[in-house]
């Protein structure tokens, strides 16, 4: 594949996305922030979650939800050769993030940078189809350096020969009314600024959260599919669970080519006693309706790529 910044690659979106072309990727890359779920179902007072309990829970997803998934996203902590090793089918494409978080312990992610240990060159990326870099835009004096963080990530994937999966998250300045910023207009701003820069894979949020009618959401996706530079998907975070199979199909509708989402999936389970039995009651039967909503309505990637 040859992207708009650097050399070809020998990999292709093949290896993360569907036989039809569309991506129906699962999530589970999240650190601090799965540690704060984790304890908002705990008893007041108690610790906090145990190293071990966060990494099983991880590797039960990967487990579950891997083998339907076209790619599976996970951090470089301890899940991660459990999952690259004996979990992971050779059919799901693993992606591996490679951003480092700026975040206080129940907070959100306020910064990210890159993590020099994945994008290093003794680092063991065997099994390994794609880089993802989580980047929060802001219309501030930080702008241009998140560019440059976007280029230097895509060339670092592209040097490891590995895709690249750009996931853009905006969030208002301080200095920006709550009332009044929209958040539409950020969405398809910074996809304005960043899709070009040579990612395999870009990955946005949901326009309007995915709410309102479905009619609504198409247009507000065609809108955002207008300024992305090649194949897109969406994410979840942001959008209620029971609201994201109607977000996707509306993201397909308006020329997404899928998914990658955590939180709609599996968010509900987290903290679940028999977290297998919660994941094959709950998770599997919502993965398996939105991989039919890829593979009857997302747009294939050759297809988003031939036309930008």
């Amino acid at each position: 594949m040859l992207g708009s910044a650097g050399s070809p690659t020998t990999a292709t979106l093949d290896e993360i996305a569907r036989p039809a072309g569309g991506f129906a990727m699962v999530a589970m890359d999240q650190r601090e922030s799965l540690r704060t779920m984790f304890d908002a179902g705990a008893a007041r007072g108690s610790a906090r979650v145990e190293d071990d309990r966060v990494v099983d829970f991880k590797v039960a997803v990967a487990r579950r939800l891997g083998p339907i998934a076209s790619g599976f996203l996970i951090d470089r902590g301890p899940a991660f050769d459990r999952v690259r090793g004996s979990v992971l089918s050779s059919s799901t494409g693993l992606v591996l993030a490679a951003d480092s978080l700026v975040q206080d312990v129940g907070g959100p992610v306020e910064e990210t940078g890159l993590d020099d240990v994945v994008l290093g060159d003794g680092f063991d990326l065997r099994g390994v189809a794609a880089l993802k870099l989580l980047l929060i835009w802001r219309r501030d004096a930080r702008r241009r350096d998140r560019v440059e963080l976007a280029r230097q990530f895509v060339a670092g994937a592209r040097r490891r020969g590995v895709l690249s999966v750009l996931e853009p998250v905006v969030r208002p300045t301080a200095a920006e009314d709550a009332d009044t910023w929209d958040l539409d207009d950020a969405i398809v701003e910074a996809a304005h600024e960043l899709s070009g820069l040579g990612a395999d894979l870009y990955k946005a949020q949901v326009p309007k959260a995915g709410r309102g009618p479905l009619t609504t959401l198409v247009a507000a996706c065609e809108r955002l599919g207008a300024a992305v530079r090649g194949p897109w998907v969406v994410l979840s975070q942001g959008v209620d669970p029971g609201d994201f199979e109607r977000a996707v199909l509306a993201a397909c509708r308006g020329g997404a080519s899928g998914f990658l989402a955590g939180r709609a999936l599996w968010s509900d389970v987290v903290g679940a006693p028999d977290v297998d039995a919660a994941l094959r009651a709950v998770a599997v039967p919502r993965l398996r309706r939105l991989v039919d909503v890829v593979d009857a309505e997302a747009r294939p990637w050759r297809q988003a790529w031939a036309s930008s």
